[in-house]
């Protein structure tokens, strides 16, 4: 019985750095014979972070957040899937506002409060958390440590991977102003050498976890 990959896109840009590399990742998955379920953040019907109702809080709800929009479809994927690949751009020093309001949910439906069993998750999975950035990579080692700590807690075994330095623009001499911190022949130089060996990684990563 081949494996059901869910992938997560929690940015906004088709076609640009974060849902490339997941998009490698879910061939890889693919080639390695997984089934593929694909969700966009910010193509769903309309959604919130985590309401603290404590639903979830309650035994015949346990591990299934009860409120009803349009990340329940992505929770219920999670919950019956082989593995989580989830990606995001960096938003001013962090995740966008649509993987934190998943993030909320997917890991609070799990935390009991007891002392002794403080996690419910009675189907842990492998997660692979990808982050793309304009600013260099390891910038962001606390942080991208931060959410695999929590993840390995509530989900599952987490790998991370923070993609540094990316290309945000196709022609940066076309914007309104002149942005001046960034180098453009540097970023494109990048972009064309290193980015596609990180695209390659991400191909071989997913693979592995469609096995």
């Amino acid at each position: 019985m081949s494996k059901k990959i869910v992938i997560v896109n929690a940015g906004p840009r088709k076609g640009w750095n974060t849902d490339t590399l997941l998009a490698e990742a879910a061939k890889g998955a693919e080639s390695a014979g997984a089934e593929v379920v694909w969700f966009d953040l910010f193509r769903l019907e309309k959604y919130t972070g985590c309401i603290s109702c404590f639903g979830c809080k309650k035994e015949k709800f346990k591990g299934h957040c009860i409120c009803r929009d349009g990340l329940t479809p992505v929770l219920d994927a999670i919950r019956e899937s082989d593995g989580l690949i989830i990606g995001t751009p960096n938003y001013l020093g962090d995740v966008t506002a649509s993987f934190r309001a998943l993030y909320e949910r997917l890991i609070f439906q799990n935390l009991t409060y007891n002392a002794e069993h403080y996690c419910c998750n009675e189907h842990p999975v492998p997660v692979l958390f990808i982050m793309t950035s304009n600013g260099h990579a390891d910038y962001y080692k606390d942080l991208m440590q931060q959410y695999q700590q929590t993840f390995q807690r509530f989900i599952g075994p987490t790998e991370t991977y923070a993609c540094g330095d990316t290309l945000q623009l196709k022609d940066y001499s076309k914007t309104d102003w002149e942005w001046s911190i960034f180098d453009p022949e540097a970023k494109q130089k990048r972009h064309d050498t290193v980015f596609p060996e990180e695209c390659r990684m991400m191909f071989e990563k997913g693979a592995a976890m469609g096995k």
